[in-house]
């Protein structure tokens, strides 16, 4: 039942516009069904390069893992150059290009095996040049999507790369050519690149710019790229440069910084990147356009790939994800947040529920024209993301005060916060200092978990979210609340409510898909 009944709804007032408009909206929605799930979703556009991002972030932790100054820098190397997504080779041609070609030209060429290698070119070239970037082609196919995984990458996959020196076809004619295998196949999408680029991306250089969510973000911590500044500092072990909210990892060993690493570069690289992508949807979005949006579809499906990853597989239901759709199912089980009320202890969390709900519904917006529509399912989406943010602050915050927790939960809660004491701070100062305070980096913290809890519940109504999106600490021992963190008022519900909203949504789902089947046997 992962689709909601807002985009059946949505769906269904769109049908009911005249002739040929309905038609071909029905047309679009049927399209969406060509290509594979993402955790559910069904995108309208090849994305699969994009998805695999993911798989950076879990190179990236393994190196971690091995808590050594040189897996270490290891892990460095695939944050800032990765090796998954946008894969190319940097040829050189024995002799220049024949003749000028454009962007997007493919160029066919041969891997050690003699299987012919699917490319294209990544800009315009003159004739005459002799060093020409190819970007490897990608398939529709999750598993196999590209073939030549190299960059920065220990474990590396050449099956797919061009052979060290042979023959392109470009433009018709053939060209030898020679490169390095090991050192001149790359990657154009890191998830370094996210943070490096946001200026360009998300304040300055971007039709809708600037993005108020960013927005909050720069100025709390007074740099575009204070992601990647976090990271890098967790990388060195030295200090951060913000303006508030700053963090010195001198304080911290290996352990406590793989924390900081590891969840940064998710929480906040990767979730200020989903936002991004959403926006930019927005910002291609044509009204009334049945025609015009591919690229504004596309957008969107890439934040739904940033956000969940490849790893989910096409239902999501697994434990091994390592971005931000793992985190909220992760999070649901500690606070009783799970199912699709939202009141259960596992299963996917209430938050993946709605979110997807969302991004089915702002697919179809943005696919038939209904920019103003879209652009209010995104701001409903956005609080949602702050909530597993949330949920993890809170649960170190009271590890560290009552558990006896150490370095480790000490930098797990430190990077929970920061993914959020910005949005916090655009809401009260005050609130986002006390938080700041007690869950700062430090080789010797002082927290109060009261407080933190205090502090987030009086900025909830500003934050757009409520006590029931984020429950309650759960105790498996005892089979309640740890003490002092149950739900604040109004979040629980009962099972017999649940099971009547349950019950209720059932019925309208059955109804409308009904109406929809008619429709489409029309």
């Amino acid at each position: 039942m992962k689709l909601s009944i807002a985009l059946l709804a949505s769906a269904l007032a769109s049908a009911n516009a005249d002739g040929d408009s309905a038609a071909a909206r029905m047309a679009q929605l049927r399209r969406h069904l060509s290509f594979s799930d993402i955790a559910g979703y069904p995108p309208g556009s090849q994305v699969t390069d994009h998805c695999a991002l993911d798989l950076d972030q879990a190179a990236m932790q393994a190196q971690l893992s091995l808590m050594t100054p040189d897996s270490f820098q290891q892990a460095q190397q695939i944050y800032n150059k990765g090796g998954h997504s946008k894969s190319y080779a940097l040829i050189t041609l024995t002799v220049g290009l024949a003749s000028d070609i454009k962007k997007g030209e493919q160029i066919l060429g041969k891997n050690a095996a003699g299987t012919q290698v699917n490319g294209k070119a990544a800009a315009d070239y003159e004739s005459g040049l002799q060093q020409i970037k190819v970007y490897y082609a990608t398939t529709d196919v999750q598993e196999s999507y590209m073939t030549c995984r190299v960059g920065a990458l220990v474990d590396t996959m050449t099956d797919g790369c061009f052979v060290a020196d042979g023959v392109l076809t470009i433009d018709g004619k053939e060209q030898s050519y020679v490169y390095d295998v090991a050192t001149d196949n790359k990657a154009d999408r890191t998830i370094a690149g996210f943070s490096t680029g946001a200026e360009k991306k998300m304040r300055n250089g971007c039709k809708g710019c600037p993005y108020p969510d960013f927005m909050d973000f720069y100025n709390y911590y007074g740099t575009d790229d204070y992601a990647h500044q976090w990271v890098e500092a967790a990388f060195e072990g030295t200090q951060t440069p913000f303006n508030r909210g700053g963090a010195d990892f001198r304080q911290y060993g290996l352990e406590g910084r793989e924390q900081a690493i590891k969840k940064g570069t998710v929480y906040l690289n990767i979730l200020m990147y989903v936002i991004r992508e959403l926006e930019d949807a927005l910002d291609d979005c044509e009204s009334q356009s049945l025609t015009n949006n591919y690229n504004s579809v596309h957008a969107w499906d890439e934040g739904v790939c940033f956000y969940t990853g490849s790893i989910e597989g096409v239902d999501g239901v697994t434990s091994d994800g390592k971005l931000l759709h793992q985190l909220a199912d992760k999070r649901c089980g500690n606070f009783r947040t799970c199912g699709e009320e939202g009141t259960s202890l596992d299963g996917m969390s209430k938050i993946n529920h709605d979110l997807f709900d969302m991004f089915a519904l702002g697919n179809h917006q943005l696919s038939s024209g209904e920019c103003s529509s879209a652009r209010q399912t995104v701001r409903q989406m956005i609080p949602k993301f702050f909530v597993p943010m949330i949920q993890g602050t809170l649960r170190y915050a009271y590890k560290v005060d009552k558990l006896q927790g150490g370095e480790v939960e000490n930098a797990e809660g430190a990077v929970f916060a920061a993914a959020v004491l910005p949005k916090v701070y655009a809401v009260s100062p005050s609130a986002a200092g006390i938080i700041y305070d007690n869950m700062k980096v430090s080789s010797n913290p002082s927290t109060d978990f009261v407080a933190v809890k205090n502090a987030f519940q009086s900025v909830y109504a500003g934050l757009g979210i409520t006590c029931a999106d984020i429950g309650g600490l759960w105790f498996d021992g005892t089979q309640d609340y740890y003490e002092g963190m149950e739900p604040c008022d109004g979040a629980a519900l009962s099972v017999q409510s649940a099971d009547e909203n349950s019950g209720n949504q059932l019925k309208l789902i059955t109804s409308f898909c009904v109406t929809m089947l008619a429709m489409f046997s029309l």
